[in-house]
C-alpha cells in the first residue's frame, strides 16, 4: 500500500492578530508546521510527505528547515489561491511524480490531507483513518459535540439536537483516485473540506472517532491550550 499526506498550510494568520503566520508560531523551539509533519512521521516513517506551503513562505520555510534542523523527508509544492487550489496542485504534483517513478500502477494508493496547524493528531488516529480508508474509500475523524447548540432563523433562535451533529477534524484519507477525480470537479463555494469535494461527486463518506487534543490552532486562545500541551 502507498501512504501518501498532503499538509497544507496556506493560513496568513489573521486571526491570530500578529504577522507571523501561524503554522510558523514557535513552539517547544520548533515552528507548529514542523511539529505537525514529525506527527505523521512517527505514525509512519515509510508514509511519503508533501507540504503545500504559499510560494512566498517557502524561504522562510526553507530556513527554518536549515537552522532547526528539519528530519522529516518532504517535497513542497506551491500552495494556490485557496484551500481547494492548494490541495488540487499537491495532488497534481503527487500524480506527476508517480508518473516520473513509474508508480500509477503500484496497487492500492491512500492520501491523507492534514491541516498544518494540527500537530497534536495521534498515531492511533490517523491509523484508524488510513485502514478505514482501505476499505470505503473516504474517511473523516469525527467527535461529537460538546456544548449545547441553536439555530438561527427569521423567527430569532432555537434548540436542535446535538446528538445529530459532529465536529470534521483532519486528517481526512481517500483512495487517491477517488480524491484525484473529486478535484477535477469545477471549484464550489460550498467546498468547505476535502469530505464535501468527494461526497460532491456523489461518494459516501464514513467517519471513525476523532481526539479533543486533535486541536486546529487558528486564535490565540488555541495558542495557549496547545502551549499547555506541549508542557504537559
Amino acid at each position: 500500500m502507498d501512504k501518501y499526506v498532503l499538509i497544507v498550510a496556506g493560513g496568513k494568520g489573521l486571526r491570530m492578530g500578529g504577522d507571523l503566520p501561524k503554522q510558523f508560531i514557535p513552539m517547544r523551539g520548533k515552528p507548529l508546521l514542523m511539529h505537525t509533519l514529525e506527527a505523521f512521521h512517527r505514525w509512519d516513517a515509510s508514509a511519503r510527505i508533501i507540504l503545500v506551503l504559499p510560494e512566498d513562505h517557502q524561504p522562510y520555510w526553507n530556513m527554518l528547515c536549515k537552522e532547526i534542523g528539519c528530519k522529516v523527508p518532504h517535497a513542497i509544492v506551491k500552495g494556490g489561491d485557496t484551500r481547494f487550489f492548494s490541495v488540487k496542485n499537491g495532488l497534481d504534483w503527487l500524480l506527476a511524480e508517480r508518473r516520473r517513478k513509474g508508480e500509477e500502477d503500484s496497487g492500492l494508493s491512500l492520501v491523507a490531507v492534514h491541516d498544518g496547524v494540527r500537530p497534536f493528531v495521534s498515531p492511533e488516529v490517523v491509523e484508524a483513518c488510513f485502514d478505514k480508508a482501505a476499505v470505503t474509500g473516504a474517511v473523516i475523524p469525527v467527535v461529537p459535540m460538546i456544548d449545547s447548540l441553536r439555530e438561527t432563523d427569521e423567527k430569532g433562535s432555537h434548540p436542535v439536537d446535538r446528538s445529530r451533529y459532529m465536529a470534521v477534524q483532519t486528517p481526512q484519507v481517500f483512495l487517491l483516485e477517488l480524491l484525484t477525480k473529486a478535484y477535477e470537479q469545477p471549484y464550489s463555494s460550498l467546498f468547505t473540506d476535502d469530505a464535501s469535494v468527494v461526497e460532491a461527486m456523489g461518494h459516501a463518506i464514513d467517519t471513525v472517532p476523532g481526539d479533543r487534543e486533535n486541536i486546529k490552532i487558528t486564535t490565540p486562545f488555541d495558542l495557549l491550550i496547545a502551549e499547555a500541551m506541549f508542557a504537559r
